[in-house]
């Protein structure tokens, strides 16, 4: 029977990070335990953010490396990483693909991993994605056990999500309140934005009309 694979938080984001910029930029892969700790902590397609330490990152990678899903290549001045993701689980690609999008960004939909994959791999169609996510749904547990699970349906949304499984059992509740609170800060920053930019445009007018009444020598609206 194969072991299960069984990843800490900041493990997950450590391979997850070699197996996006393996795809994305693979003229600067492998990567440095610095370039590394930068994919880690960035901004962007990241749920959640992080702000993991050098030190986290370093320990992540040599459990990794024992664990045989992380390679260490050392041709040249600075030692650097590579990921041996698909063949260390033992899943296809498309399968390898999806479970690292998963790590990376959280639980989502077959829709909208598809349309994240698309700088990774280019699926046909949202039903080839269910394929693949739903074989590894029903991995026997002789090779391993299911890989991911599908959550049920949050509050007002119109498709179900997918979450891996490699950092063990998914709290489905947890995950959709979670969900809920960052729909609601983006709505909020949102909000706040475009109340901004009205202020401005709004300021930016008033400044206007107070040199065109100068101009023609009249008084300003509301100081008849």
């Amino acid at each position: 029977m194969t072991t299960p694979v069984l990843l800490t938080p900041v493990e997950a984001r450590v391979l997850a990070t070699l197996m996006e910029k393996a795809r994305t930029v693979p003229d600067s892969y492998p990567l440095t335990l610095n370039s590394l700790l930068l994919g880690c902590n960035q901004k962007t397609s990241r749920e959640p953010l992080m702000e993991l330490t050098e030190s986290e990152v370093s320990s992540a990678v040599d459990t990794l490396r024992e664990a045989g899903l992380v390679h260490e290549t050392t041709g040249g001045r600075t030692t650097k990483f590579t990921h041996n993701a698909q063949r260390g689980i033992g899943v296809p690609e498309q399968s390898a693909v999806l479970l690292g999008l998963l790590m990376l960004r959280g639980p989502q939909t077959s829709a909208e991993l598809r349309l994240n994959a698309e700088r990774w791999y280019r699926f046909a169609d949202t039903s080839s994605v269910e394929g693949f996510l739903e074989e590894m749904q029903d991995r026997r547990e002789e090779k391993g056990g299911p890989l991911v699970i599908k959550l049920d349906r949050a509050p007002g949304a119109r498709e179900q999500r997918w979450a891996h499984l490699l950092c063990g059992p998914v709290d489905a509740n947890a995950a959709v309140t979670s969900r809920m609170a960052g729909t609601g800060s983006s709505a909020s920053a949102d909000l706040q934005a475009r109340v901004a930019q009205l202020e401005a445009e709004l300021t930016e007018l008033r400044t206007t009309v107070q040199k065109l009444c100068a101009e023609l020598g009249m008084s300003q609206p509301g100081q008849g």
